[in-house]
């Protein structure tokens, strides 16, 4: 989602521009593989219209472990994980919930809490977070300050960045 000034200022400012869906409609991109893949490029299209990059990272609606999937086809996950890296793709889920998902924690206090409660200094921590979420965008300057000030970095996923990923659970 986002407006297309929103992602093009992301992109200048350095910011990487991932894929997630253009839909968010499960029962539509998860009824087949190439209804899934149509959706990707829809959103990698999208994106190379607005920054000339084209963005080869991405993360499942739902994540890679997602069993709302098999309601629409079995097995699709275990298919897809594997397919988006044979197209050239890279993956990411987290290890870490803010959680501020549907139906999650609609505080900042507490969404600042479930984050730096469940870093880590002995793995990468890729943390789900939404930016559509006011509460989780006013915890995130003191998520932010905390982990500097003790001592994590925050970098940008690249290509080059080993895939944080969950167990395929369809």
């Amino acid at each position: 989602g986002g407006s297309d000034s929103q992602i093009k200022r992301e992109y200048d400012e350095g910011h990487l521009v991932a894929l997630h869906t253009c839909s968010h409609d499960y029962a539509k991109i998860y009824s087949s593989d190439a209804a899934f893949f149509e959706d990707l490029y829809t959103v990698q299209n999208r994106v190379k219209n607005i920054t000339g990059y084209e963005s080869k990272i991405s993360r499942f609606p739902g994540g890679s472990s997602n069993t709302v999937s098999r309601k629409y086809s079995g097995g699709i996950m275990s298919r897809l994980t594997a397919e988006v890296q044979n197209r050239g793709f890279k993956y990411y889920d987290w290890n870490l919930s803010s959680g501020d998902a549907a139906g999650g924690t609609p505080t900042s206090d507490q969404i600042y809490y479930n984050v730096i409660n469940s870093l880590s200094k002995n793995r990468a921590n890729m943390v789900l977070m939404h930016d559509i979420k006011p509460y989780t965008r006013d915890a995130l300057r003191r998520i932010i300050r905390y982990g500097k000030e003790n001592g994590y970095r925050f970098e940008k996923i690249t290509m080059d960045t080993d895939m944080v990923t969950q167990r395929v659970n369809n």
